[in-house]
């Protein structure tokens, strides 16, 4: 499966790396944080080698040309749309700009409304910050639910993940044209997180949140998913209304103290958006086959379950309710852990028990391992 100018197959060892994956489970083999086992991209690493061979780490501006550049035309060749980089806003992470733009925008006990399954990280920031989370289906045909949770009193936010994280949606141009006049109708500003967005598969095209903005709203997002470098930190966003955009700014320079970004992420992400983009192609690639494999495995174990792989991302979400015979996610975990030697992510931890996620953003040889002990856990535990 390798390609032509990357070799995916070889696994790179990350034991007593502090790697969060590898060396937070011991004895077993993880498929669980949702970083993959692949180098950067060769571009990504050479510019970071020369940067690192300068030898001076001091201050750094993140509003300088070559970054808001490499956004926009990143934007414009990769999904089709024009940005405003005067809109730009940085902060050390996602999840950290999401809870800045709640602590803005709501307080405490206002509702913050989230699709289910839902990542646990809305989920801590949401409840860390004291707000109320109001959840809505993931299915939810013509926006019913959605609608009845944002005319609701209190609703202040729609927290969208986009595409959707866990399951992999791809959301529509009909949907997300409606989650944006159904939120100026009842006044509810939207914060899109689309850190997902540059993994879509089979033909799926992700519609970044500019194109429908409408009232108060923020585009959040970083390249560190897509091209592999979390722990770099740094991400970035567009805010909407000046004035917010202006407030989010002196909130991170001041209050949070976070002026200077971290200078290797800015180099990480300008290589990554100018000259990554063939490499990002060959692993989406490589990580969409890997997810038909577990489609195949999975189907041929179990034909019941009809499995497909997701239209975004290298996880598999897997509904295994209707093979489980009755059987917990504690079961199964056990099972998995204590006698399959494998870590898999519980589908209890985003509000869906019965479900698992599966990282394959990882060599085949490590994919063929877990699902095998996937398919003999579930045989295991149903008897």
């Amino acid at each position: 499966m390798t390609t032509a100018a990357y070799d995916f197959d070889t696994p790179v060892d990350r034991h007593g790396t502090w790697c969060v994956q590898w060396d937070g489970v011991a004895d077993l083999l993880p498929f669980t944080i949702s970083d993959m086992d692949f180098a950067c991209a060769p571009p990504v690493l050479d510019a970071l080698q020369r940067r690192v061979a300068h030898g001076v780490f001091g201050y750094t501006d993140w509003r300088n040309d070559d970054f808001r550049g490499a956004v926009r035309d990143w934007f414009k060749q990769r999904h089709d749309t024009d940005v405003d980089p005067g809109s730009l806003v940085y902060a050390p992470s996602v999840l950290n700009q999401i809870s800045q733009l709640l602590r803005m925008w709501t307080e405490p006990g206002d509702g913050v409304v989230v699709h289910t399954p839902t990542y646990d990280g809305f989920r801590k920031a949401v409840d860390g910050l004291g707000r109320e989370l109001r959840t809505v289906p993931v299915e939810d045909p013509g926006l019913a639910l959605l609608e009845a949770e944002l005319a609701r009193p209190g609703a202040r936010v729609l927290l969208l993940c986009s595409p959707h994280n866990p399951t992999g949606r791809v959301w529509s141009d009909a949907e997300l044209g409606g989650m944006a006049a159904l939120c100026e109708r009842y006044g509810v500003a939207v914060i899109s997180d689309e850190i997902h967005a540059d993994l879509t598969h089979d033909g799926a095209v992700h519609l970044p949140w500019t194109r429908y903005a409408r009232g108060r709203w923020a585009l959040v997002t970083s390249g560190t998913k897509a091209f592999n470098f979390p722990s770099l930190s740094g991400s970035y966003g567009f805010v909407g209304d000046p004035d917010d955009h202006a407030a989010f700014v002196r909130r991170m320079n001041t209050g949070e103290g976070l002026a200077s970004p971290a200078v290797l992420s800015l180099v990480a992400h300008i290589a990554a958006y100018r000259e990554g983009a063939e490499w990002l192609d060959a692993v989406r690639a490589y990580t969409y086959e890997n997810l038909r494999y577990v489609g195949e495995r999975l189907n041929e174990a179990f034909p019941e379950l009809g499995w497909v792989a997701p239209q975004a991302g290298y996880l598999a979400w897997v509904d295994l309710r209707g093979v489980l015979g009755g059987v917990g996610d504690a079961g199964l975990q056990r099972e998995l852990v204590e006698r399959q030697g494998v870590a898999v992510m519980a589908g209890g931890t985003y509000g869906a028990p019965g479900f698992v996620r599966l990282n394959v953003g990882c060599p085949r040889g490590k994919v063929e391992v877990g699902v095998e002990a996937l398919v003999r856990g579930v045989r295991a535990v149903r008897g």
